[in-house]
């Protein structure tokens, strides 16, 4: 076994031999790919894979996952020439009305993202597959789905890589160390020999977590038990010639699947208790009866999916099972593949919880982040730094991840908050919230309130909503809405990220890393993006300016970790800059209405005047006996400050900003309100209208970049990007209809064709229309243009909007 590589891939199942093939692909040699088991039916979750591929998922990174998967399956074959993939199509389909709706709007999804896809009815349902029930109400159907023989698809990827000259695989050799140094790889040891490198791929599968481990790095992965079966050959299907001629089926109300082989079935179910394995008690090639994913079959646990199955085909009903497997494959806290490089291992990546059906895409995105630094697509929903502290718990991976398996069919509300662990992040006015009547809602760990029932007292039904818009919803959000903009609300900002940059070489560093000037005066708010260096937006902040060497970063919470692993990943190595996470020390209030300025100043002897403290301008004052800082910017739209104090004074500042308020009508304000406020003034929002396939030219946000002053990240591409011209923009979107209402995501159909899908979505209650955001073509962007959205089968008319709809002045915010 060779002693060095520039990289050694940990595993070579599915995802490790689509990376490998992929780097290949890119140009990489001198990759060495190691397998604990036989080469290429390994033992792992890829050996046992029913082989089942449905691309259309509500996320549209694993759809585009599945897509690209797809596509690439179609152009392998094995040694032999013999296909390894068959495009038979694939049924979903709906026996509850419930189910039927829900299939509505998931083919908007794939639409949305760029796959065929449609609806059938019951009779058209059972043409595809004769052995069908009467009883359902219609599936959904895409054409280009279909059935991936795995392990012989992960081998025929791997003879490419190695035809090429790319690498190297060694079978029957296990890791059992990785040396790190100084925070990076540096060598990998196996039961072989010794392996130098400056990166590794850990792409062990259900073994993944001990990899990490060995390095230093948690990955939240958790193997649980799955079954499938085969079935005795079927007399409704005597006769058959083909292996593969009905459509791979689901039936999710049931938590089933299934799809021919031959004249014979296969029928999966997940309808049981999720029974979870700890890698450390995983079977070794030499004790396991089969091979180490496969244990003992359950037929208590089968139970319930052979009798659904037999309802849905009723010729299953009657079928004897020859092959039963009981088979290990791996979930997450959130669902999602764990991709990337570790924040805290430079040189260790991860391509990890990775099923057939997105292996092909995966290994694309992660071979080009590997090669060119950031992949085409943003993966902010699957990069293994998304995960905050507590997110990587053993006792938060394993519930969450346990929940996962047995909701990984259910109909999922994109508004539906997690039953538990609730309650971890309290904030330090949560009781006064209680004592209010706050809808709570998780969000990073804290509970924060989407609206307050104290606020029903005085509720405006003027807009109303049924079905799915009214899930998660009240009326109230559009009092609480109003009261802002007529008076002042209080609103709760704990949770933003607040990191603290300072030293000698703050000011160069923050300016090489930010789009916008950070060399502003002492005080200075300045909103800005940290920019890949492809120009896609990575960050989207404020940075405030506290002394010549001090500043303040303001980010979401739900990014924290993502990024401050971004700054810190370009930060100097030689002391110059210091980095400090303060998002914890402190809280947040947010105070905002045209009456703030009013309650403000019953609160303290500052001077809060438009001269004395103007926009976008930061001071340190006192609210009562509480030392505050206080930022004058706005994410509503309207007159406020950010006031932010030490966390042990959060109660005391509440009470204080409360008592203040309640000659001027203040309200307390949640969630639902603050995000229909951002709408209706235009703006953005990191992770909808932002991310880093995304550059700000196309965004609206080139008022935040400097060009003229010197190199920045990503300033080249944007460069590049003003001499090409925009081929699309973000544009704001009013529907036609008074009272219409759309969730986000839907399909944009221009001219009869889909231009892009909605970014966000809600309702304007201050100019009574319902508003979406979208990037559409550069030709059809002209305000009053009209478009047609799709929600649930029905086209909503919609018109391009000039923005902000709210105060495009900025009289309100300005005075």
């Amino acid at each position: 076994m060779q002693n060095h590589a520039r990289v050694v891939i940990i595993g070579a199942g599915i995802a490790g031999t689509s990376v490998a093939y992929h780097l290949g692909q890119l140009g990489w040699k001198d990759i060495v790919v190691l397998e604990k088991g036989p080469l290429f039916k390994t033992g792992g979750s890829t050996s046992h894979a029913p082989g089942l591929v449905f691309q259309v998922n509500f996320s549209r990174m694993m759809s585009v996952f599945a897509r690209e998967t797809t596509q690439l399956y179609q152009r392998l074959s094995s040694s032999s020439d013999e296909p390894l993939w068959f495009e038979v199509g694939g049924l979903e389909v709906a026996t509850t009305p419930e189910r039927f709706d829900d299939l509505k709007r998931k083919v908007g999804a794939g639409r949305a993202w760029g796959i065929d896809t449609g609806l059938l009815g019951p009779d058209e349902v059972r043409e595809k597959i004769p052995l069908l029930t009467d009883s359902i109400y219609g599936a959904l159907y895409t054409p280009s789905d279909g059935i991936a023989r795995a392990w012989q698809l992960a081998e025929a990827m791997a003879d490419h890589a190695q035809a090429g000259g790319a690498a190297r695989f060694y079978g029957n050799t296990t890791v059992i160390g990785v040396d790190v140094v100084g925070g990076r790889v540096v060598a990998v040891h196996t039961d072989q020999g010794h392996i130098r490198t400056e990166a590794i791929v850990c792409a062990a599968g259900i073994w993944g977590r001990l990899i990490g481990q060995m390095a230093g790095v948690s990955l939240p992965l958790v193997p649980f038990c799955h079954l499938y079966a085969e079935t005795a050959p079927l007399p409704e299907l005597a006769g058959e010639t083909m292996q593969y001629r009905h459509p791979i089926l689901r039936h999710q109300d049931r938590a089933i699947y299934c799809r021919q082989e031959g004249q014979a079935y296969i029928i999966g179910s997940y309808d049981h208790e999720p029974v979870r394995v700890e890698p450390e008690n995983i079977e070794s090639h030499e004790q396991a009866p089969e091979m180490p994913s496969m244990r003992t079959w359950s037929p208590a646990a089968f139970r319930e999916g052979m009798i659904s199955a037999g309802e849905l085909l009723l010729a299953l009903g009657r079928a004897a099972l020859t092959r039963k497997v009981n088979g290990l494959l791996l979930f997450t806290p959130d669902g999602m593949p764990v991709l990337g490089e570790a924040p805290n291992v430079k040189g260790f990546w991860s391509a990890e919880a990775v099923w057939i059906t997105h292996a092909g895409g995966v290994g694309k995105a992660v071979a080009e982040w590997m090669a060119n630094g950031q992949p085409t697509m943003d993966l902010r929903h699957a990069d293994l730094v998304r995960f905050l502290p507590y997110q990587r718990t053993a006792s938060y991976v394993v519930q969450r991840s346990t929940q996962q398996y047995r909701e990984v069919y259910d109909i999922i509300h994109p508004a539906q908050p997690i039953d538990a662990p609730r309650g971890l992040r309290l904030l330090p006015y949560h009781q006064r919230y209680r004592e209010l009547g706050a809808a709570f809602v998780e969000s990073a760990g804290w509970e924060r309130p989407r609206w307050f029932e104290t606020n029903a007292v005085s509720t405006d039904h003027s807009h109303t909503r049924s079905g799915w818009a009214a899930r998660f919803w009240s009326p109230i959000i559009g009092t609480e809405h109003r009261a802002v903009r007529e008076r002042v609300g209080l609103f709760d900002l704990t949770p933003f990220a607040k990191f603290h940059v300072s030293g000698p070489g703050a000011l160069a560093f923050l300016d090489y890393l930010a789009a916008n000037r950070m060399d502003q005066p002492q005080g200075r708010i300045t909103y800005t993006s940290m920019l890949t260096p492809q120009g896609g937006i990575q960050c989207d902040l404020t940075v405030t300016r506290l002394a010549d060497d001090q500043f303040i970063i303001i980010t979401g919470g739900s990014t924290a970790e993502r990024d401050k692993a971004w700054i810190r990943r370009y930060m100097p190595t030689d002391g110059s800059v210091v980095l400090s996470d303060e998002s914890s020390r402190w809280c947040c209030i947010g105070v905002w209405g045209p009456r703030a300025r009013k309650l403000l100043r019953r609160t303290t002897d500052a001077d809060v005047s438009d001269r004395a403290f103007p926009y976008l301008t930061a001071q340190h004052l006192d609210i009562g006996a509480i030392p505050v800082l206080a930022l004058r910017i706005s994410y509503v739209g309207e007159l406020g400050w950010e006031l932010y104090a030490p966390f042990e004074f959060g109660q005391a500042l509440w009470d204080e900003l409360w008592r203040a308020g309640q000659p001027h009508g203040a309200i307390a304000a949640g969630l639902g309100a603050f995000d229909s406020l951002r709408l209706e003034k235009g703006y953005r929002l990191w992770g909808n209208e932002l991310h880093t396939e995304y550059n700000p030219l196309e965004a609206g946000l080139a008022f935040a970049v400097r060009m003229e002053k010197g190199d920045f990240i990503g300033r080249a591409a944007l460069v590049r990007a003003r001499v090409q011209g925009s081929t699309r923009k973000l544009c704001c979107l009013t529907l036609d209809a008074p009272n219409s209402v759309v969730m986000g995501n839907e399909p944009i159909w221009i001219n009869g064709r889909i231009g892009d899908y909605v970014t966000s979505a809600n309702y304007g209650y201050s100019i009574d229309r319902g508003i979406a955001y979208g990037y559409l073509p550069v030709q059809h962007a002209r305000v009053g243009t009209h478009v047609e959205i799709e929600y649930f089968g029905e086209s909503l008319p919609a018109t391009v909007a000039s923005e902000p709809l709210w105060d495009p002045q900025m009289t309100r915010l300005k005075c």
